[in-house]
């Protein structure tokens, strides 16, 4: 098993922390290409750990630097070389930066659109972040010696450092990945001896995945002739609340600090940021934080926000918001345009969009839209969300479908009039910590569901509900029904009428009933709860209905 442990020979005798780097003209100095011709004759030593018999062997193999010198060619164009300021910001998920093919992919793509000079916004690698929480984990149950042995660690290390023998990292870069990758080890052993790992500890931990992946992408830009910089989101602004190392709160004074960091100078030639999604310095710890979750999306939209831009794309690997869940629904097409407001219900109902509160600088500002992207499929055009968007002739954007959902009657035990009964129950909802989806209510009863997933371990799932039912004592009368599906309309609800007409008439041809119906005070959602067994076929029905020219009943007969 791999430790990372590089050797003094690999390391610079001083090691300066680099924030924001200075990016690297493509044109090389005679003495820097010297250097880097020295270096490169160097070799860098890993030391491998293996168990054999019980014990520890410590094997040192030469691990001889990749990196080719050669006169710097422009492989990639320099976008927006003819602007003067940045008009785009562009983020890329772990999916889209997985590994080295993938990252020499999206740099095409950054450089595919000449007419923009975009910032972009990164997440880690893949599953770097999955690993480093694991990895975290792990420390725990583990001696201090053994820290290096942790597969989570050894598999995001290996990641990281093939990557860069792939992209020809230069030496400068590889050497500030190496160091991050040491002081992880470092931070894992603190945890494994403290035998703690706070809140505070876990945000430094994961962290260190947009550090990498940011350096390493930046340094692949600048080895193609495009000038870039690599910038830790902290040090350029963001600035969050520390009450929750992990759920940070993006602070005012950000948006100011990250005009004048970003903001080019007279003079000064146009380059790349490439910015660590995901988090922020806390106000009053200086602590690293992270933003929680869509806090990518959110480092992303709060660029846009502070640049002024009047887009941020928001690159996948789908072609675009769906008008269903495509594993479901193959015929799924991809919707055009959005308002905030739907896509806000789109992602709480479980749609893989933005997350709402990432959306929320977009929804403040005047003018600035959010574009999905596909970063598999360049030329599609994505789906564009903004403010206002025509709603004439449209009846039905999306659907979505939320399962496991359990189902609460609440009947109150006083008489008919008494006022204060649904303040009581959402007090009861307050005390409880639990989050309500879809509500339907009358004078002396009310019915809600409720995601178990959120709030409740599958393994305390009775003792919760055993819990609340306890709370509603000597106030209301409550049922638990397990096992119901949300299905939530998105669009124009203000045409329900006709909607509902559509969606009840495709829902009776398929056999399905309705068992709850609510109308969202957004006026762009309709949810129908139904039995979990009929919700795959409601589904389809329903998406047949409004999308595919009718829904077909059990006969075979079309109905439109």
């Amino acid at each position: 098993m791999l430790v990372l442990c590089a050797s003094a020979a690999n390391l610079n005798a001083s090691y300066k922390t680099r924030s924001c780097m200075n990016h690297v003209q493509p044109s090389a100095s005679v003495a820097r290409l010297r250097a880097r011709k020295a270096y490169a004759s160097r070799t860098a030593s890993l030391w491998i750990r293996t168990h054999t018999s019980g014990r520890i062997h410590t094997a040192c193999t030469q691990h001889r630097s990749p990196l080719r010198v050669h006169n710097v060619a422009s492989v990639l164009m320099q976008p927006g070389v003819h602007l003067e300021q940045l008009t785009r910001v562009m983020k890329f998920g772990g999916s889209s930066v997985r590994d080295a093919e993938r990252m020499r992919e999206v740099a095409e793509i950054v450089c595919s659109f000449p007419d923009q000079a975009p910032a972009l916004v990164l997440s880690a690698m893949g599953k770097t972040t999955n690993n480093l929480l694991a990895a975290g984990e792990a420390a725990l149950s583990v001696k201090p010696k053994e820290v290096g042995t942790i597969e989570p660690f050894i598999m995001l290390s290996e990641l990281h450092l093939k990557t860069m023998d792939e992209l020809k990292t230069d030496d400068e870069t590889r050497e500030d990945v190496v160091h991050l990758l040491e002081q992880l080890q470092q931070l894992l052993t603190g945890v494994c001896i403290m035998q703690e790992l706070t809140p505070r500890m876990k945000a430094n931990l994961v962290s260190y995945g947009e550090r990498m992946s940011t350096r390493i992408f930046s340094s692949f830009l600048r080895s193609q002739g495009v000038r870039s910089k690599q910038c830790d989101a902290w040090e350029i602004g963001f600035v969050s609340t520390d009450d929750d190392f992990e759920a940070g709160e993006i602070l005012p004074e950000t948006y100011g600090k990250l005009r004048e960091a970003l903001i080019r100078k007279p003079g000064e030639d146009p380059y790349v940021p490439v910015v660590t999604g995901f988090l922020a310095k806390g106000i009053h710890t200086n602590a690293i934080c992270t933003l929680g979750r869509g806090g990518s999306d959110l480092s992303a939209t709060v660029i846009g926000a502070a640049l002024d831009v009047d887009e941020v794309q928001v690159w996948k690997d789908v072609d675009g918001v769906l008008s269903a869940d495509p594993r479901r629904i193959p015929s799924a097409t991809p919707v055009p345009y959005l308002t905030f407001e739907e896509a806000t219900e789109l992602a709480y109902f479980g749609a893989q969009v933005l997350h709402p509160h990432a959306m929320r600088p977009a929804m403040d500002s005047d003018h600035l839209a959010v574009r999905v992207k596909n970063s598999y499929n360049i030329m599609a055009p994505g789906t564009l969300i903004t403010s206002e968007r025509e709603m004439e002739g449209c009846l039905l954007t999306s659907i979505v479908m939320k399962e496991g959902i359990t189902l609460l009657d609440i009947v109150s035990t006083r008489m008919l009039g008494q006022y204060g009964f649904l303040s009581k129950v959402f007090e009861v909802m307050k005390n409880q910590k639990i989050s309500v989806d879809v509500v339907a209510t009358s004078e002396v009863s009310v019915s809600l569901t409720l995601d178990p997933a959120k709030f409740w371990s599958r393994e305390l799932y009775q003792e919760e509900v055993d819990s609340l039912l306890h709370a509603f004592e000597g106030i209301a009368q409550v049922q638990v029904k397990k096992g119901y599906t949300i299905l939530s309309l998105i669009g124009n609800v203000n045409g329900s009428s006709a909607l509902l007409e559509k969606a009840f008439h495709a829902l009776a041809v398929s056999n399905v009933n309705v068992i709850m119906m609510s109308k969202g005070a957004s006026k762009v959602n309709l949810s129908l709860v139904v039995e979990e067994k009929d919700g795959e076929r409601a589904l389809q029905a329903l998406h047949s209905e409004f999308f595919e020219g009718g829904v077909v009943s059990a006969n075979g007969a079309n109905h439109n």
